[in-house]
């Protein structure tokens, strides 16, 4: 496996080299082994230089993303706090297609509470009742995670680089109104060819999905972004993730949200 290039790893070497793994589903060791001081706000440079580089390849900015929002993720990951990344329109995965096994590298699905924004919302100071207030529609959804890391091994400065180990992501059936749901309460069972293997509410994220996004609006302030009216929210993994290979069915089954279908596919 290739080394940091001479001089050491920068923002913009790494943003290349994420780039190029995501393209040709390659994976690396984590690039703080060499740079230990990639940190968070680093990682967000690298991010944001590489969602420029995808809208000057023609995807469009649909939304955002939270990364480790739930405890359940946190300590899988071993990184111990939030944060946030781009969704593009190259992300969406239509219903009803498989896990795109031939665009990820080793994909895992986890069950998500999904905002569409009516309003805009702009940080610093956004509390949950102001975030929910923005809110048009709540799906529920299924992000299909990857990482360009070899066995998900990283630091927050990695994984924010790697734009919070975006893959793809598909939404549920049924959209309604905030008002008609209690989000705290809201369940999910995770079923993984046939087998329930997990379950969790609205609450083992943040508290609640709005401080999820809320959380979203007030870090994106400090890079000098707020969320736009129609933009899709991913508010984070309500439970771990469960691996997704070929030949694999997962299916996500929300209390008043409908339920969610994936299917591994074919080999890639």
């Amino acid at each position: 496996m290739a080394g940091p290039p001479p001089g050491g790893w920068d923002v913009a070497s790494v943003a290349a080299e994420l780039l190029a793994c995501e393209d040709e589903r390659r994976e690396r060791e984590p690039f703080t082994d060499d740079w230990p001081g990639l940190d968070l706000d680093t990682g967000y440079e690298i991010q944001d230089l590489n969602l420029q580089k995808r809208l000057e390849r023609g995807e469009k900015l649909i939304g955002v993303k939270l990364g480790l929002t739930s405890r359940a993720k946190q300590e899988r990951m071993g990184v111990h706090f939030p944060f946030v990344a781009w969704l593009t329109d190259a992300m969406v995965l239509p219903v009803g297609d498989p896990v795109p096994q031939g665009k990820l590298i080793h994909p895992r699905i986890e069950p998500e509470i999904v905002f569409v924004m009516g309003d805009r919302l702009e940080g610093p100071g956004v509390t949950c009742a102001e975030a929910m207030g923005a809110v048009e529609t709540v799906w529920g959804g299924a992000e299909v995670i990857d990482s360009r890391y070899k066995d998900f091994r990283f630091t927050a400065g990695d994984v924010s680089a790697d734009n919070a180990s975006s893959g793809a992501f598909v939404t549920g059936p049924i959209g309604l109104p905030p008002a008609e749901l209690d989000l705290a309460l809201e369940a999910v069972l995770v079923e993984t060819n046939g087998v329930v293997v997990d379950s969790a509410t609205g609450a083992a994220v943040q508290g609640h999905p709005g401080e999820a996004l809320a959380l979203a609006a007030n870090d994106l302030a400090r890079r000098g972004h707020a969320i736009e009216a129609g933009w899709i929210v991913l508010t984070g993994g309500m439970t771990d993730a469960v691996f997704a290979p070929p030949g694999s069915s997962t299916a996500l089954h929300f209390t008043n949200l409908g339920s969610v279908f994936l299917n591994g596919g074919p080999e890639a």
